[in-house]
């Protein structure tokens, strides 16, 4: 008795732990791979990093000191008065050159935008992320459906196989066509492994993401929107203001910029000062010197490194530029494409269920009603139901195909 209660209560807990599967939407998992997937975390720590390097833009260099014998005999015995002047000092001595304030402005603002690049970058394979996370949510979805037609049509051959029967006993029926509905009860069931098989990949790419356990309880929300895109115009300007790897060439491009002004800047001259202070051995008094110093920079022999760099980055920038051109170029011919095939799959897909499916449907109930009543035959009813089937299922896999090109199309547009 008390060992079937235990029972009883563990199938009880496992029913519970069961049912309490997590049912997510797009927009659930597309916050979880927002804020949990490592790849995304990594973005954020370079641009922290970057940030925080960007501090430390304005530092002056190091003040540089030293210590030690100047002027002085190597024999010690002459390191006193002789009356003959002084025969040796210690000195000490300090450094400090002063940063040219241009060149600081300058590289404060390159160190400052560098993040920028990383931030574009970040957004672009985060619309990555939930391309893959839409292609594998509506395949799920169409696997459920497909499921749900396979239950169907479950009943509808048993119906068969099972009239079939009764019929052949009184000698009412052929048995050929019982036979193909028993095959074809097979290929449901067979059918059926498949798409499971399918549904729980899915399951393990959505948690992958998520960065959640690969084999966690997961449910999807079954509401999907096939959208309106027939009045949009693919023109340059949509791509380079939604477009996060248009973007990033963009901000490379500034960056350029910024380290054109950084090697300008490193041409002007930098200021410094020195202080020496010896302390001279015997009865020598003590003495000092003070000079200013400066970097001359300009000079012709000294200037070639920085105006080489210079040139070299104007290339980069106008490599970067004409990249650009072409990313936004390719993206309109591709866009232009994809909206002509989006267009043509969705009016195929209204054919579906406006025209194909509902006649062979009418079809199917009519033979049916007939068998029913004696008046037609089972193959005639089983290849009404096969065709009804087979276009069924083609249905949803016309409708996974548009809902994959809306995928596509959105990734392109970097539409959320």
């Amino acid at each position: 008795m008390h060992m079937n209660r235990a029972i009883l209560m563990i199938a009880f807990l496992y029913c519970g732990f069961k049912s309490a599967a997590l049912t997510m939407n797009l927009d659930s998992i597309y916050n979880a791979i927002k804020v949990n997937n490592p790849g995304l975390k990594m973005f954020d720590a370079d641009i922290r990093s970057m940030d925080e390097s960007a501090k430390g833009a304005r530092s002056w260099m190091p003040p540089e000191a030293g210590a030690g014998f100047y002027m002085t005999p190597y024999d010690p015995k002459m390191w006193s008065n002789t009356g003959m002047g002084q025969s040796g000092q210690f000195m000490i001595s300090a450094q400090q050159m002063f940063p040219n304030r241009s060149r600081q402005n300058a590289e404060s603002k390159y160190m400052q935008a560098m993040s920028s690049v990383e931030k574009d970058k970040k957004n672009y394979t985060l619309n990555e992320l939930f391309t893959e996370a839409k292609k594998s949510y509506y395949a799920w979805m169409m696997d459920k459906r497909k499921l749900i037609i396979l239950e169907q049509d479950e009943k509808l051959l048993n119906f068969m196989i099972q009239s079939a029967e009764l019929r052949y006993k009184n000698g009412m029926e052929k048995i050929s066509a019982y036979y193909k509905a028993k095959a074809a009860l097979g290929n449901v069931e067979n059918m059926r492994i498949m798409l499971e098989s399918e549904i729980r990949q899915q399951r393990i790419a959505l948690n992958t993401l998520m960065y959640r356990g690969q084999q966690e309880a997961l449910e999807i929300d079954t509401a999907y929107f096939i959208k309106d895109y027939s009045a949009l115009l693919p023109d340059s300007t949509l791509f380079i203001n939604s477009r996060s790897d248009i973007k990033a060439i963009e901000q490379n491009i500034s960056l350029v910029n910024l380290q054109v002004n950084v090697e300008r800047a490193k041409l002007k001259p930098e200021f410094g000062i020195r202080y020496d202070h010896a302390i001279a051995f015997g009865d020598q008094t003590m003495q000092f010197s003070l000079m200013g110093m400066i970097k001359i920079p300009m000079a012709p022999w000294s200037s070639k490194m920085y105006k080489a760099n210079i040139e070299g980055l104007k290339w980069k920038a106008e490599a970067l530029g004409l990249q650009r051109s072409m990313m936004v170029n390719e993206a309109q011919g591709m866009t232009g494409a994809m909206l002509a095939d989006f267009e043509a799959k969705k009016k195929q897909v209204q054919l579906f269920e406006n025209n194909i499916i509902p006649a062979l449907r009418k079809n199917y109930q009519t033979m049916q009603l007939g068998y029913e009543q004696n008046t037609e035959e089972l193959f005639m009813l089983f290849d009404a139901w096969e065709a009804l089937n087979m276009t069924q299922l083609e249905y949803i896999d016309q409708l996974r195909q548009l809902l994959l090109m809306q995928s596509d199309l959105e990734k392109l547009l970097e539409i959320k």
